[in-house]
């Protein structure tokens, strides 16, 4: 149990240090997930210590939960990808959390297979899936932790800009609900920070997104429009109108504000669900500045977060494709020597 804790602490002390020297950083979610994950082994370990009933409560819970877990983890999956197709169409992207479910269940019918075949071969096949599974699960659940706390960690209020990334409009010139989601909370970060600033200092917004092949005017144009109408001052808007991508918005604008302030701090607004993959984005793209976001519906989430989360994986894919590619290899020799 000691051991197990002491590698805990050393991951926390390793977590604090990574946040204290950039927060924008994947590496403390690993750190975080090791951290918990080695602490829980900790308290497992030392179970048998617990008071009377309380190891019986854990086990009967732990296995309630590897049973039931996955199936119920399926079935929500699937109806909210039934959910997500109905309300924003069929495009592949809307179609994840129903392929992850769908994928669960596939799992555990191959799973269900090999142990009633009792087929040695399928058996080494679905264990080398799960060792996958377990990998990439790991990173997924670090993901969501730590961009669940880094929404959450309170920015420098003394920022110079506020940039607000543009998404797609509707019908080629109208800003959507998602992004006017965005734009308000653009508009929420801005006050606070023009209440906190002298007068000759006052922050501009920049407004972020070019012109898609199916709208008539750029995104930016949409956006500061949107504003403008309700009565946000146009003389401190800045439109960034030649961005395509994420990494564009954030490149583009950041010239912007190195041309009119240069090392000047910047707040970045998206969607809740982007922040922390944008904050990462921004980290590359050398922007001096955190990101915060803005509210989502709920139906939206799951679908977003896997479309997040497989970015972010393959956006280290060197180490997470050979960690993958090293699982099957030991995989097909296990099958080798099984033949």
């Amino acid at each position: 149990m000691i051991g197990f804790v002491a590698v805990a602490a050393v991951f926390a002390a390793l977590f604090g240090l990574g946040v204290l020297r950039d927060r924008r950083r994947f590496s403390n979610a690993v750190y975080l997930g090791l951290a918990v994950s080695f602490l829980g082994l900790g308290l497992l370990a030392g179970i048998d210590e617990a008071p009377h009933g309380v190891a019986e409560t854990v086990m009967v819970v732990g296995l309630l939960v590897l049973a039931l877990g996955p199936v119920a983890l399926a079935g929500l999956l699937c109806a909210n990808g039934v959910k997500m197709v109905r309300k924003e169409g069929r495009r592949p992207a809307n179609l994840l959390s129903l392929l992850a479910g769908l994928g669960i269940l596939a799992m555990m019918g191959l799973m269900a297979a090999a142990f009633a075949t009792g087929s040695k071969p399928l058996g080494i096949v679905v264990a080398t899936l799960l060792m996958i599974l377990g990998y990439v699960s790991f990173l997924f659940l670090c993901f969501i932790g730590y961009a669940f706390l880094y929404g959450r960690m309170r920015i420098r209020r003394d920022a110079d800009f506020v940039v607000v990334l543009g998404s797609g409009l509707i019908g080629g010139r109208r800003v959507p609900p998602l992004l006017a989601s965005r734009l308000e909370r653009g508009r929420e970060v801005y006050e606070t920070l023009a209440r906190r600033r002298e007068v000759d200092r006052t922050p501009v917004l920049i407004t972020s997104g070019g012109q898609g092949p199916d709208e008539q005017l750029p995104e930016s144009h949409a956006m500061a429009a949107y504003l403008v109408e309700r009565g946000f001052p146009a003389e401190r808007i800045v439109r960034e109108d030649r961005s395509r991508t994420t990494e564009e918005n954030l490149l583009f604008s950041r010239d912007l504000m190195e041309a009119e302030r240069p090392g000047a701090e910047c707040v970045i607004v998206t969607n809740n669900f982007h922040a922390f993959r944008a904050a990462l984005m921004a980290r590359k793209a050398g922007v001096n500045g955190q990101v915060v976001g803005s509210p989502t519906a709920a139906y939206f989430w799951p679908s977003a977060t896997i479309r997040e989360f497989a970015a972010v994986f393959l956006e280290y894919k060197a180490v997470n494709l050979g960690i993958c590619g090293s699982l099957v290899l030991l995989g097909a020799l296990a099958l080798a020597f099984a033949g």
